[in-house]
């Protein structure tokens, strides 16, 4: 064990069929899943078996959550202590506040249940879509996008790492921009949403969000949590709850709080939670500290040396 850690957690686009099976077997990770479960009113296990419900923001939100947070209980319970801090991509960011103590279990679900639900009636009355711009930074992929904007929504929704980009807004703007990027040889990858997430096209969704967010407590996070909306490492209750009330309309600047993370200490940067594409994203931006993803209880103790 490093000493040294910094724990992220992934978000929607990560999930897959099973996803929560690894951790039914992990006391930890299975108290996680089961209290999330009569929260919800809904059995997450059984929900993320269905096809059908992973592709629903509403279903798919809750559940990435209480993965994200099963694995965190289980590599705490293996033996994880000392952090750096905490991150969490986009909805990961949730996770990334319960595990820093700002936010407890019951009013992230409830959260990002209304989160959920109001992302998904925003992308059914103003359809959009996002695109990631592999082997572009930020401001060559605004170049692009500004080459094709017009009159609708286009805009660099997560800043990733030098080398990824993901642009979001309506369809036919995103439809103009992979035209614009093969034309390029510019290679464009249409992620797996229900609509233009960190957009002017999710602002129906930022009101309910607020509305609970003006509800719950939010504590001083226990360490550092470098949030989305400007990567820098927030240590107090009323920053977070001023940045996560705007983050679902404001851009992901993941690589500059990976960044700051790394610049308070952090050498080993652990995943923890559904699939790897943080880790991914970590040895790009950094290659120097450590990055595992912990998908398993295996993972974790491997990680771990338990």
């Amino acid at each position: 064990m490093s000493g040294r850690d910094a724990v992220l957690f992934p978000g929607q686009g990560s999930q897959f069929v099973g996803m929560a099976d690894p951790w039914l077997a992990h006391p930890a990770g299975g108290a996680v899943l089961e209290e999330a479960s009569a929260a919800l009113g809904r059995d997450i296990a059984t929900g993320c078996r269905d096809e059908e419900a992973l592709r629903t923001t509403e279903f798919v939100q809750p559940a990435l959550l209480a993965c994200d947070l099963a694995a965190f209980r289980m590599l705490r319970a293996e033996g994880l202590r000392e952090m750096v801090g905490v991150a969490g991509h986009s909805l990961g960011e949730f996770a990334a506040l319960v595990a820093a103590d700002a936010i407890a279990l019951p009013d992230a679900l409830e959260l990002v249940a209304t989160r959920g639900r109001a992302m998904q009636a925003a992308g059914e009355a103003r359809p959009g879509a996002m695109s990631a711009l592999l082997g572009q930074d930020a401001g060559a992929a605004e170049a692009l996008c500004a080459e094709v904007r017009g009159d609708d929504v286009l805009v660099i929704a997560n800043e990733n790492s030098p080398a990824q980009s993901v642009a979001s807004g309506d369809v036919a703007a995103i439809e103009r921009l992979e035209t614009l990027a093969k034309d390029r040889k510019v290679r464009a990858v249409r992620l797996p949403v229900a609509g233009a997430f960190h957009s002017e096209l999710m602002r129906p969704a930022a009101a309910p969000v607020l509305e609970i967010l003006e509800q719950i407590d939010v504590r001083p996070p226990s360490v550092p949590v470098a949030e989305n909306v400007t990567g820098e490492l927030v240590t107090d209750a009323d920053r977070l709850r001023e940045l996560v009330a705007v983050q679902v309309v404001s851009p992901v600047r993941w690589e500059t709080g990976v960044r700051n993370l790394v610049a308070a200490g952090a050498t080993r940067f652990l995943e923890a939670g559904v699939g790897d594409v943080l880790t991914k994203l970590m040895k790009r931006i950094d290659p120097g500290p450590e990055a595992r993803a912990v998908a398993s209880p295996e993972d974790a103790r491997a990680a771990l040396g338990t």
